[in-house]
Order: structure tokens, then C-alpha cells, then sequence
């Protein structure tokens, strides 16, 4: 009986793949052949560990669609060789990728868990070896022949996260990641304890599929106090603007002038997608709860529930290639396909 978990562990960049050059101070990228020998803890666990690197390893904040296909295509090609993989990234836009690939597989019935860390691998007070060590361990386990986990996560700081559901909240703590509208899967501490019933469960009698397009020809616009209407004007009239994540106040609010009403009304009756997201870190869109959303309910815009913006990103990028009716782009986009809504 197999007990042994084959791992795949990818580097595409980030804080977490670099070490001090203790000569002159700079950080320099990790080698990853050379994993096992400088991080000698990782030969105490079970799994069978292999290592991929990026041949240009990203920061993450040089990360986009491009660098999401190439991650998810070396998953694809390497699916029926492991039991589970662990995508090292940048913890900028982590949320961001993570969010996309969940919607970029269908019928995922293995683990993507994305990692990080805030300090370098070589730093003596760093995040990263905990953070890549349990990844690792979360991404082997197994029940009954099958993994435990079968969705993409996002582990960092003691807890593992549904990806989709994951903001980044802090710059310099440890625990830079939230997942406010959804308890985590799994937390690590003198034991690791998985919240089963709170884990996606797929259909495994499906086959995987990657969808490997998306349309980045989006744009979010936030609402503040004063937006004026020559600024919503000029956004708007992107050529070949195709969808808007509008982060509304609230339980998705936005100012009821007839002028900002009367543009939206013109784009969305020209095929522009519009979803509501809430600017709040929790809590959900509810349109029509207050006068100020009544209208943006009845003008088409479609409710984002509380999907995060970062995941909204990845939906919509993936749902603008199906060239879906508004109708059914709305029903779709407000039905959770991956759990990132409730």
C-alpha cells in the first residue's frame, strides 16, 4: 500500500525563494536543487519531494495572466505524477493568482497550495521555513488512498485558506493574510487540525480541465466621496473595456446621482459587465437592503455577494471568454463555482 506522498514543490518567486549574501547584504535567489540540504527538516517528513523552479522566477508584483497559465500548465502537466503541489509565490499578489487558478481548473481533485513568506528563507528570524514545511505536509495529506485537500489553498502563518477567499491585510506582520467571510481549513499548532466539513468537495468521477483563456480587459473602480463624473466617464470609455469591478461603500452602496446612474445604465445596455463588491474587508453586497444600491440592482449591475475583489478579478477574467448573455453572466457569476461565495 502506497504511504508515501509525491510532492511538487514550484518556485515562481518571491521573498520566500531568496537568501542574504552575508557579504554584501543583498538578497539573491535560493537555489532550489539544493533544497534538502538547507533546509535539513524537510527530510524528516514522508513525502517524496520534488522541486521545480521558474527559469525566471517573478516578483509577484511583475505577476499576471501569463505567469497564472504557466503555473497552472506545469500542474496540468505533472497532475498524474503527484499527489499534491505547493506553489511558492510572492505574497503581493498571492491572493490574486490563487484566486485565478481555483477558477481556471475545473474538477480539481488534488491540492495547489500557495505559500510565501515575508522574510527570506537564509533570514535567521524568517517565516518561510514553517510556512514551506507545513505547506508541504497539508499538500500529502491522504484518507482512504485519497488527498484530504482538494481545492487550491493558501497557507501562511499557522493557517491554511479556501485561496479564493484570502486578501493579503498586512505588509510587515507575519500573519499578512485574512480570510474574513470564511473560517480557515486548517491550523497548525501542536497538532495540524483539518476542518473537514468545511472543505470543497469535488466530483471525482470528472475529469480535470484547465481553461487556459482569460480576458484582462477589466478594470476596477473604487467609489470614494466626490467621484467626479468626468473621472467615472473617461474609466468607462476604455476601448475594449469589457467588465468593472465596482467597490462600492458598504453592503454595496454607491451614490444615486442620476449622472453616475445614466453611465452605468449606457454601458451595461453596450454589453459592459459590472459587478458590486464591497470595499469592507467583511461582510457581504446586498443590493436593495438601502435606497443608494436599489438602483444599481435594477440597472443590471450584478452582485458580487462577498466574494473578495481578488477573487471577482480571477471570475470575471475567466467568465468574459465564455461570451455568456448578460442573463446568464449575472446567474453564473453570482453563483459560487469554486466556493468563493456563500
Amino acid at each position: 500500500m502506497k504511504t508515501k506522498a509525491r510532492i511538487l514543490l514550484v518556485y515562481t518567486g518571491g521573498t520566500i525563494g531568496m537568501i542574504k549574501d552575508y557579504d554584501t547584504g543583498a538578497l539573491k535567489a535560493f537555489n532550489f536543487d539544493e533544497l534538502l540540504q538547507n533546509i535539513p527538516e524537510l527530510k524528516l517528513l514522508e513525502h517524496e519531494i520534488e522541486t521545480l523552479s521558474f527559469k525566471d522566477p517573478l516578483d509577484s508584483s511583475n505577476m499576471n495572466p501569463d505567469g497564472w497559465l504557466q503555473i497552472a500548465e506545469t500542474v496540468e502537466e505533472n497532475y498524474d505524477k503527484y499527489d499534491g503541489f505547493v506553489i511558492l509565490h510572492g505574497s503581493d499578489t498571492m491572493s490574486y493568482t490563487a484566486s485565478a487558478l481555483s477558477f481556471m481548473f475545473e474538477n480539481l481533485g488534488k491540492p495547489i497550495i500557495f505559500t510565501g513568506s515575508q522574510l527570506p528563507i537564509g533570514d535567521l528570524r524568517t517565516d518561510a521555513k514553517e510556512n514551506l514545511i507545513t505547506s508541504i505536509q497539508i499538500a500529502g495529506l491522504r484518507k482512504k488512498g485519497k488527498p484530504v485537500i482538494s481545492e487550491v489553498g493558501l497557507y501562511f502563518e499557522y493557517k491554511l485558506y479556501r485561496a479564493n477567499r484570502t486578501t493579503k491585510i498586512n505588509a510587515e506582520h507575519f500573519q499578512a493574510f485574512a480570510s474574513p467571510n470564511y473560517s480557515p481549513l486548517a491550523e497548525s499548532g501542536v497538532y495540524l487540525s483539518v476542518h473537514e466539513t468545511d472543505l470543497w468537495k469535488p466530483d471525482r468521477k470528472q475529469k480535470l480541465k484547465l481553461h487556459r483563456h482569460l480576458d484582462n480587459d477589466i478594470l476596477i473602480l473604487k467609489m470614494f466621496p466626490g467621484i467626479s463624473k468626468s473621472t467615472v466617464e473617461h474609466m468607462l470609455s476604455k476601448e475594449n473595456l469589457k467588465g468593472v469591478i465596482l467597490e462600492t461603500f458598504g453592503s454595496g452602496n454607491a451614490p444615486n446621482d442620476e449622472w453616475f446612474l445614466n453611465i452605468l445604465k449606457e454601458k451595461i445596455s453596450l454589453g459592459l459587465r459590472i459587478v458590486n463588491v464591497t470595499q469592507c474587508i467583511a461582510g457581504s453586497v446586498t443590493m436593495g437592503q438601502y435606497e443608494t444600491s436599489m438602483e444599481l440592482k435594477k440597472i443590471g449591475v450584478v452582485s458580487g455577494k462577498d466574494i473578495t475583489t481578488e477573487a471577482a478579478v480571477g471570475k470575471m477574467m475567466y467568465l468574459l471568454t465564455k461570451n455568456l448573455s448578460a442573463k446568464v453572466f449575472k446567474t453564473i457569476f453570482e453563483t459560487s463555482l469554486r466556493g468563493e461565495m456563500a
